[in-house]
């Protein structure tokens, strides 16, 4: 009987018995560790594998084992084992077990190209014996790990199997079982808070889902509504750009719809403030007339529609002259003193405010030479002590000539803070409250007047937090007056 050397297959007529764990359906999905085991007969060999869950999640690690046993006599030497699984299914290295020792001879084939995988394990012809006879019994277990992919497809039963070679013949049970059935990945979705909505305007919505893979797509609705669709990227986030059309509250909400690999979810519904529409804004710059080298000309720009708010940048060309703040009647006001003669190219920035765009003009200004004869004048700023936040400060420069004139403008950076007439005595000023802590440039800019020359002047000045005592980088020029303001 050793001797004979037949194929094993199913048997007809063989018997087979399922025994199932709780909660397990074979091939129907159904999530939750389900061990499972199947018993089945051919001829005198008797096969039981078992697999420790049936319904595993991607990740899981699951082990499948086969039981060799005998109901004759006849004593089977085991050879072989060949043991078949999904290909999406990794094997473990070195988990090959027989009669709980490691084989330490596994060959593996990760995919024979027909979605099956196996692992091999062979050993010495007299290693393993399956006996069943009075005083002699033997049933030795063949056990390898498997690691679930997140390939691997879901809600469909996936065929297990084992081949195995032995003193009997060999056997091929490749499809026998228990098959095993991947669940759906559960996910969860989340939309992030919108702020600062406007009818018109984009706003960025963002859905994160967990459970998600790179390319599934993302529904995003406002009620019953849907506003578009996005996919997620590898940090398993999309964004989609909304251009809401109705001003008021907005019900949003991020769907992930149900894939081949996760099941569906939905976020929390949140409520978005749509504010309406922002106002578009115009900048017209007035006409300059009589510009002239070295002396000063007004620049007015307007904004409209008309309210305080916002900035305005004026630039000479290239060249930043100031940054102004709006007034109630929409309007900057600078004292300009070209350097050079010729065509220049103003142009007045607005920076917008709530509700109300931005907006830019241009204008063409000549500018003639200044004339042959003139007074060169010298403007000094008068040292800034004790700045502090928050704290009103006055700024004082003196002109000479004394009787020449004209005003004075008093820069924070390129920053306006101010213009002052100057009087009888050549002095001109200006009040000044630092919002920020820390060193400033203060200058002083003399317009020039008839045949009086513009001049300028500036000094560093340390301002201190509310409640120090601020100084100049003039003067002593010690530390202890530059520091000073800011205490120990």
């Amino acid at each position: 009987m050793t001797s004979r050397a037949i194929t094993r297959g199913v048997a007809a007529g063989a018997a087979t018995t399922l025994t199932v764990g709780a909660l397990t359906l074979l091939g129907g999905g159904v999530a939750g560790a389900a061990p499972a085991s199947i018993t089945w007969n051919d001829g005198n060999s008797r096969f039981t594998r078992t697999i420790s869950n049936t319904t595993p999640a991607v990740g899981d690690t699951v082990t499948v084992t086969t039981k060799f046993d005998r109901t004759s006599w006849v004593d089977e030497f085991i050879y072989n084992v060949k043991d078949r699984h999904p290909s999406c299914l990794t094997y473990v290295p070195g988990s090959a077990k027989m009669g709980g020792s490691p084989t330490n001879t596994d060959e593996v084939n990760a995919d024979e190209g027909n979605g099956t995988g196996y692992v091999r394990s062979s050993w010495g012809v007299t290693s393993w014996v399956v006996q069943n006879r009075p005083g002699f019994h033997a049933s030795p277990e063949y056990s390898a790990d498997y690691k679930v992919g997140p390939n691997c497809p879901r809600g469909t039963a996936l065929t297990t199997g084992m081949d195995y070679g032995g003193s009997l013949g060999s056997g091929n049970y490749g499809t026998k079982g228990p098959t095993i059935s991947i669940g759906k990945t559960s996910t969860t979705t989340t939309l992030a808070p919108v702020t600062g909505a406007r009818v018109g305007v984009p706003s960025t919505l963002t859905a994160t889902v967990t459970g998600g893979a790179v390319g599934d797509t993302v529904e995003f609705r406002d009620a019953a509504t849907t506003i578009g669709t996005a996919t997620l990227d590898a940090a398993g986030t999309a964004t989609l750009a909304w251009t809401p059309t109705v001003r008021g509250g907005h019900t949003l909400t991020a769907r992930f719809p149900d894939t081949a690999f996760a099941t569906a979810s939905q976020s929390a519904p949140i409520t978005v403030q749509v504010a309406e529409q922002n106002v578009t804004s115009a900048i017209a710059l007035a006409p300059v007339s009589g510009a002239q080298v070295g002396r000063a000309s007004t620049i007015i720009a307007t904004v409209t529609p008309t309210a305080a708010g916002g900035t305005v940048e004026l630039r000479d060309g290239a060249t930043p002259l100031a940054t102004l703040p709006v007034t109630a009647d929409g309007k900057v006001s600078y004292q300009w003193v070209p350097a050079a003669a010729g065509t220049h190219t103003l142009t007045a920035t607005f920076s917008g405010r709530d509700g109300v765009t931005g907006s830019t003009t241009t204008g063409q200004v000549s500018v003639s030479e200044a004339p042959a004869s003139t007074t060169d004048s010298t403007t000094t700023l008068n040292p800034v002590g004790g700045t502090t936040v928050g704290k009103a400060t006055t700024v004082t420069a003196k002109v000479n000539p004394a009787n020449a004139g004209g005003t004075v403008t008093f820069k924070d950076g390129g920053t306006v803070i101010g213009t002052g007439q100057v009087g009888p005595d050549g002095t001109a000023s200006t009040a000044w409250t630092p919002a920020t802590a820390g060193q400033r440039t203060i200058t002083a800019e003399y317009s020039g007047k008839d045949t009086v020359n513009s001049s300028s002047d500036q000094e560093s000045v340390i301002v201190a937090p509310s409640g120090g005592t601020g100084g100049t980088d003039g003067g002593d020029g010690s530390l202890g007056s530059l520091l000073g303001g800011f205490g120990s």
